[in-house]
């Protein structure tokens, strides 16, 4: 009993862990170099983007917290979208969030490759996303013990390598370093700072909220906290910690270099430092920065097989993707994430200079699309107040801003196009498996037996 009692008490955790863990599932490649196709588009106007989208991740992680406070569900918001709207609504909803891992997997394949080319410039693309996808399946055959401290550690990482560019930056613009083919200059006037009108700025949202992709993790550790009720003041402390260092950090570096000067092909931060007289700072933050990526892959190549086994086991996916059989692994769902990665390395080869900014896109959208449900949802789980109704509709106006800006950009148009195509899939689907539901409740009504009828004597 002792030590059953221990095992629990292991993988239970207080409020903090929680937010420390968050913080590793957060900061990945989506910041680290989809900040720069933010840049590229709004320029320095990305800022109020992250300002905005911390806003809107804000209220969807409060109403998960308040849904997970009130009846932790092993499935989050997988479970409260079945308990609100029915089986449809749980089956749909994990199978958008399925696909929008399997995106944001091939999304960071891609960026782990972009940052391995800046020493190995030669390499194609593909060879060394399928070198990290072989890493990261090794990873997953392993299991999922010690996952927690490791990425705890590799949270401190990121954190550090975001706290040594600011150090840098600072030093930078206070002159003390030498180097640096442009002068430090934060843009001060409404040209310099909307260079790409409202409609690049607009487009710009949607990579900003892609930054915060990855509160719905914290959705489905909440239930390990030891006490449930702390799952705000978690979030909170993750968000605040987050968007600080997001908007700060950004900031400098559009002081530190021209917004024309970033692209999508290297991380931001590195493009603004390597002006500068600092032969190893570069290399030692992309080392960071690949550490970093790879671990955000990881979490979602545990996410991506952890869903699908869930699925399987609810009977929302076929039976053989619950199959455990070699030291409990799942070896049916970690073949389908196999074949997943597969084809976003064949997506690589064949479309190489385009497919980080479409799978970004659509991956971001599909998030989004899962966090717009989550308020819906709560609409109907949750008895809020009339402010937190407003700050629901409002979370859902700042949602609607990212996936529409999409439409006004080359860029990220391809990729709403591909949401559309998960989404009206996964829809055809849903209808699919509605039918069937029906008619296996109808089979089962018909095989119920006959329940006896009393028999009522009439006396004349």
């Amino acid at each position: 009993m002792a030590k059953s009692t221990a095992a629990k008490e292991d993988t239970q955790l207080q409020w903090w862990q929680l937010s420390l863990l968050g913080v590793a599932c957060t900061i990945g490649t989506g910041y680290f170099l989809g900040t720069g196709l933010g840049i590229r588009i709004g320029g320095p106007s990305i800022l109020i983007a992250f300002v905005l989208a911390a806003l809107g991740t804000y209220i969807v992680f409060d109403v998960l917290a308040q849904m997970t406070a009130k009846e932790p569900e092993q499935g989050s918001f997988r479970s409260y979208a079945k308990k609100a709207f029915g089986r449809w609504a749980g089956f749909s909803s994990g199978w958008v969030y399925w696909s929008s891992e399997l995106l944001i997997m091939g999304s960071q394949l891609t960026a782990l490759s972009l940052f391995t080319r800046f020493w190995l410039p030669g390499l194609p693309l593909w060879l060394l996303a399928c070198g990290y996808a072989i890493l990261g399946l090794a990873v997953l055959f392993m299991g999922t013990k010690g996952f927690d401290r490791v990425e705890n550690v590799l949270a401190v990482i990121k954190i550090a390598a975001i706290v040594m560019f600011l150090v840098i930056a600072v030093i930078a613009l206070l002159g003390w370093v030498g180097g640096g083919k442009h002068s430090p200059s934060f843009p001060t006037t409404a040209k310099e700072f909307f260079p790409a009108s409202w409609k690049g700025s607009w487009s710009s949202v949607i990579f900003a909220f892609y930054a915060f992709g990855g509160i719905e993790i914290i959705g489905l550790m909440a239930i390990r906290l030891k006490n449930p009720a702390d799952a705000p003041k978690a979030g909170k402390m993750m968000l605040i910690l987050l968007a600080s260092v997001y908007i700060i950090s950004v900031g400098l570096a559009v002081t530190l270099l021209p917004w024309s000067a970033f692209t999508g092909k290297e991380s931001p931060f590195i493009a603004a430092l390597k002006s500068y007289d600092l032969p190893f700072v570069p290399h030692v933050f992309n080392a960071v920065l690949i550490i970093a990526g790879f671990s955000t892959m990881v979490a979602s190549l545990f996410a991506v097989t952890t869903m699908l086994v869930t699925l399987a086991g609810d009977g929302d996916a076929p039976k053989l993707f619950a199959i455990k059989v070699r030291k409990k692994l799942a070896l049916p769902a970690i073949a389908l994430t196999a074949a997943g990665m597969a084809a976003s390395i064949v997506l690589a080869l064949l479309i190489p200079g385009k497919i980080y900014e479409y799978v970004t896109t659509a991956a971001g959208l599909l998030l989004l699309y899962n966090w717009l449900f989550i308020l819906i949802t709560a609409g109907k789980l949750l008895q809020l107040t009339p402010f937190g109704q407003i700050k629901r509709y409002a979370g859902m106006v700042l949602i609607l801003i990212g996936v529409t800006g999409t439409l006004f950009h080359g860029m990220s148009r391809p990729g709403f196009w591909i949401s559309l195509l998960f989404i009206g899939l996964i829809g055809i689907v849903t209808l699919l498996m509605q039918w069937k539901w029906k008619k296996q409740k109808g089979g089962a009504a018909l095989h119920r037996p006959l329940k006896k009828r009393k028999i009522v004597n009439q006396r004349t």
